[in-house]
This record gives structure tokens, C-alpha cells and sequence, in this order.
């Protein structure tokens, strides 16, 4: 990346927090950001290779987006993150949700026979996507120690167990009517979620 690419994008990350804190000052001290501007920067960071600065974009976002689950890419940033600065047992657990959030993203970063894959249409369309804008790839010489660790983490029984209760539970959803035991499923599947914060 020349010295001019390197500016474009840091003048980018820039003006993003410029009207980020332009949002905060007219809706009176809180965020609205109808426009996600708040899920942009971390691309941009890594574009950098600036993990230390996507892990300070992270802990802000955080503080100001608690209840934020954010989408699957910026969880998979969030992860990349976490492992580049050191901190395994928080990309450990920013790696599971990525797959409660997104079943298909880590097989599709790590080009895996997809073992998880759901054939309905919205999933197909959903899948699709993921394949044409992921920006991330395990082929990447940046990213091949964390798709070595990637790849190891996901064949831990940490991973499985994880991985295998949340599919069993949407399969169950699935077919489950409105009542006592979706209500439970739903409660478990939230569950499951909240024992990674």
C-alpha cells in the first residue's frame, strides 16, 4: 500500500469519528447513527493493519453500543482483532459468536465443505452474500497465523459443543409451533449468547 493509500483510508476512519461525534452532539449526548457509520471502521483498520487501533474502535464501541450484537463481518473483524493483539480467550469467544451469528462465515474464511449449511432460500441469499463481499480470506499472508489458529480453534470441543447446541436448537426451532417448548428453545438459544459476555 503506497503512503497516499495509508492517508486515504486514515482520513476515511477520520471522518467517519468526525460524524459519528457530529450524531452524539445533535441527538443531545447519545448515538443514533441510522447509517451504521459505527460498523465501518474496523475494515479500515485492518486494511492498516492497525490492530491496536481497531481494539481501542472495539472497547468504544462497546462501551457506547452495549446492547449492539453487531453484524457478522464486524464480528469476524472483532475476532481477527482480539487474536492479532494476543487476547485468545476473548477471540475464543468473539469467535463463537461470529457462528451464532453467522453459521456460514468461518467454513467460507477457511474455504471448508460448507457442514453447516442451511438450504432455504433466505439462507441461500444469505450465504451468497457472504461469499461475494467477504473481504477476508485465509489465503491472505496477514492472516495466515490467525486461519492456522482459526482452524484449530474449530475442531476443539469448546467449538463443537458450542457449535452443535446452537445447530440443534435452530433445527428445533424450525419445526416447533408457538408455545412452551419454543418458548424454552428461544430462552436456550438467548442463553447460549449470553454465557459468551
Amino acid at each position: 500500500m503506497t503512503p497516499k493509500q495509508v492517508e486515504r483510508i486514515q482520513n476515511k476512519i477520520k471522518k467517519i469519528k468526525r460524524e459519528l461525534a457530529a450524531d452524539k452532539k445533535h441527538w443531545g449526548g447519545f448515538y443514533h447513527d441510522g447509517r451504521g457509520l459505527r460498523y465501518l471502521p474496523p475494515e479500515l483498520y485492518l486494511k492498516l493493519n492497525d490492530y491496536s487501533g481497531a481494539l481501542r474502535y472495539f472497547n468504544w464501541f462497546d462501551k457506547n453500543f452495549p446492547e449492539d450484537s453487531g453484524f457478522p463481518i464486524f464480528l469476524f473483524e472483532w475476532t481477527i482483532t482480539l487474536f492479532k493483539k494476543k487476547k485468545i480467550k476473548l477471540a475464543e469467544k468473539k469467535a463463537l459468536e461470529t457462528f451464532y451469528s453467522n453459521t456460514y462465515l468461518i467454513d467460507i474464511f477457511l474455504e471448508n465443505e460448507m457442514l453447516h449449511f442451511d438450504r432455504s432460500e433466505s439462507s441461500n441469499w444469505e450465504y451468497t452474500s457472504l461469499v461475494e463481499n467477504l473481504e477476508y480470506s485465509k489465503n491472505q499472508e496477514e492472516l495466515s497465523d490467525f486461519a492456522n489458529w482459526l482452524t484449530d480453534f474449530t475442531t476443539t470441543k469448546t467449538f463443537y459443543v458450542f457449535a452443535n447446541k446452537y445447530i440443534e436448537i435452530e433445527t428445533e426451532l424450525k419445526h416447533e409451533p408457538i408455545g412452551e417448548k419454543r418458548s424454552k428453545l428461544v430462552n436456550e438459544k438467548f442463553q447460549l449468547r449470553e454465557n459468551l459476555k
